[in-house]
């Protein structure tokens, strides 16, 4: 039967977006990072935190004196890469995302400086790219902020609204980002294989990334594994194959993250923290609220599963699963053999 579902695990990923969304975002005083953490709920994507290489800076010491002193330096000569301030080192490929978010701090009416480093060196790749801006500031307008983002992502497809999320509207954060992504249209792209993770009896569910490791992902269910604590923060468990890899440093990992260290090690993040690892995306879980209760502070026994019905299902095993067929019938994908036929949620017809 895992063979039939990694097949219709694959249909159904080819019928989402063709490539994932990417969120980079720079946040200095945490309330950028408090917006990505929204938008992961509500799309799925993968991120990237752009940090200074020099850390412990005050940009808004002394009257914001280097903040103004590092954008001076930008707008005097914005062409000269020894114009911007050095970035930590990000670990991606442009080319594998359709749609790139840039979630940013506004400066004295200016894009963060850090932030503009990393437009500077990625923004020509973003050519033909869906590209969207979002911007926290105190109170100041963002079309500065605009500005310098079309500078430095001259060729890109804005998506047709920008967002500006502020101190006055801060706390109706969640109602305005939701807004947003379906003006953008952006929740089309979270039409992906959907699993179920059943912790202590407690089910969430979670949206498989659109790449290989997802799908070869998908051909292991249902799976039942134990899963280890490590870290107060994640829990991991090494599987006796290996699934393919396309590895990136994300920077910060969100709750509900599942990510693939190394090829073999299932990571789930139950807490939000910044880290320097690399990680393949497995996935995500759509809304991981209560998952940090679930999981404890001990090993846990963790079920993945395309639908929290298939344990029951009514199937041949492996070997005669082959013969199965997929037909399509009134907008509804089945699963034959011989005369008997299968929903996926395993209710024999």
């Amino acid at each position: 039967m895992k063979r039939i579902l990694f097949f219709l695990a694959a249909v159904c990923l080819s019928a989402a977006a063709n490539s994932e969304t990417l969120i980079a975002y720079y946040s200095y005083t945490g309330n950028c990072e408090a917006i990505v953490t929204e938008l992961r709920n509500q799309i799925t994507a993968d991120v990237v935190e752009i940090e200074p290489a020099e850390k412990g800076l005050r940009y808004e010491a002394n009257g914001y004196a280097l903040g103004t002193q590092l954008l001076n330096a930008i707008s005097d000569n914005p062409n000269n890469a020894a114009s911007y301030p050095a970035i930590d080192p990000v670990d991606i490929s442009i080319d594998q995302y359709s749609t790139i978010i840039i979630v940013t701090p506004l400066w004295w009416s200016q894009m963060a400086a850090i932030m503009q480093t990393f437009l500077f060196n990625y923004g020509p790749q973003m050519a033909g790219k869906n590209v969207g801006l979002i911007v926290s500031s105190a109170s100041s307008g963002i079309s500065g902020v605009v500005a310098d983002f079309k500078r430095l992502v001259p060729d890109a497809n804005y998506l047709s609204e920008n967002l500006w999320i502020n101190n006055s509207n801060r706390k109706n954060m969640s109602t305005l980002i939701a807004n947003w992504v379906e003006n953008n249209q952006l929740n089309q792209q979270s039409e992906s294989v959907r699993v179920y993770v059943t912790v202590q009896g407690k089910t969430f569910s979670a949206t498989l990334a659109d790449n290989e490791t997802g799908r070869a992902f998908a051909a292991l269910l249902p799976l039942t594994v134990t899963m280890n604590e490590l870290n107060g923060n994640e829990k991991y468990h090494y599987i006796d194959s290996s699934l393919p890899t396309d590895s990136y440093k994300p920077g910060t990992l969100q709750a509900g993250d599942l990510m693939l260290y190394g090829n073999d090690c299932i990571v789930l993040f139950y807490k939000t923290f910044s880290s320097s690892y690399s990680y393949t995306r497995i996935g995500a879980i759509d809304n991981s609220v209560g998952l940090a209760d679930a999981v404890g502070s001990g090993n846990v026994s963790v079920r993945f599963e395309l639908n929290p019905n298939t344990t029951g299902l009514d199937a041949p095993s492996d070997q005669s699963a082959e013969q199965g067929r997929l037909i399509l019938r009134d907008g509804q994908v089945l699963i034959t053999r011989g005369d008997k036929t299968y929903t996926l949620t395993g209710a024999k017809l």
